[in-house]
């Protein structure tokens, strides 16, 4: 079970750097702490090169290194935009729908499916997202789900999970093609060098963000240079579903961080809906 270790230290990296990120983003450009989340993981990544063997790359290498590297460039600005634009507890437990959506995409790009059970696992999830609007059940059954997609941080998020259904099956092929260590750190130099336009494009005022704020940054690029780390060792051993769903563990404790670092309110009913969503991540992936 060593990959269950290595996927519940995802999922702590995971939230360590949604909560990093949040404070960021409370006064450095989106675009910027974007910019920092891949630049700042270079330094911890690059070095390990001059210690590792380097792989025979695969066929669909550079296949997978372009298409996963261009869609993590436009994830990583939505996710971003998602946690800024709405409190964490409502926003990152929306990930959780992200092994929903792998029961469609994991058989058509890697040819994985968990098993039937799933189904069980996907209810849970849907009623632990509506669990996190509760409070606007007066307004009519519906008003739950009618809130979530008023508010612009779960509708960004949820756009995430789905694209990052897609993106976890490209880095297993990126994986089987290369090694995990080598697989991050070359989709880690892609993103940061796919990031460079964007922040110039959309940030240019404040680049200057990435000097003067570098010691405020520095955890995001940390904390995400290790999610990758452990998630890539830990899909080499086991279905990719598997480990996203344990990853969405990070879930939970980011409802549990967003209440005791950011004073968000309404603790109880949120920590609630993320509980009954991750009880369908662990039926999804146990069964």
């Amino acid at each position: 079970m060593h990959w269950l270790v290595l996927a519940l230290l995802t999922a702590l990296c995971e939230a360590l750097k949604d909560v990093f990120s949040k404070f960021n983003l409370r006064n450095i450009n989106p675009f910027i702490v974007a910019m920092a989340m891949r630049f700042f993981a270079l330094p911890l990544l690059l070095p390990v090169l001059f210690f590792i063997d380097i792989p025979e790359l695969g066929d669909n290498f550079v296949p997978a290194l372009i298409v996963g590297g261009s869609m993590n460039v436009f994830v990583t600005i939505l996710y971003l935009k998602a946690i800024q634009h709405s409190d964490l507890s409502v926003t990152v437990p929306m990930v959780t729908f992200t092994p929903l959506f792998l029961l469609v995409t994991s058989p058509l790009i890697v040819g994985e499916f968990p098993g039937y059970y799933g189904l069980a696992g996907i209810f849970c999830i849907v009623a632990g997202s509506y669990m996190l609007n509760i409070k606007s059940i007066k307004r009519g059954f519906l008003a739950p789900f009618r809130a979530l997609l008023k508010d612009r941080g779960p509708r960004y998020m949820l756009g995430v999970a789905f694209l990052w259904s897609i993106t976890s099956n490209v880095d297993k092929v990126g994986v089987q093609n290369s090694s995990p260590v080598f697989w991050v750190i070359s989709i880690s130099t892609f993103l940061f060098i796919g990031m460079i336009p964007v922040a110039l494009t959309f940030a240019s005022k404040d680049i200057g963000q990435l000097k003067s704020k570098a010691r405020e940054l520095f955890p995001v690029g940390f904390f995400t240079a290790l999610t990758l780390i452990f998630q890539m060792l830990a899909i080499q051993m086991t279905l990719v579903a598997y480990v996203i769903s344990i990853k969405r563990t990070s879930a939970l404790m980011v409802v549990i961080m967003g209440a005791l670092i950011f004073k968000e309110k309404g603790l109880p009913q949120r920590a609630f809906g993320a509980v009954l969503m991750l009880a369908g991540v662990m039926l999804i992936s146990l069964f």
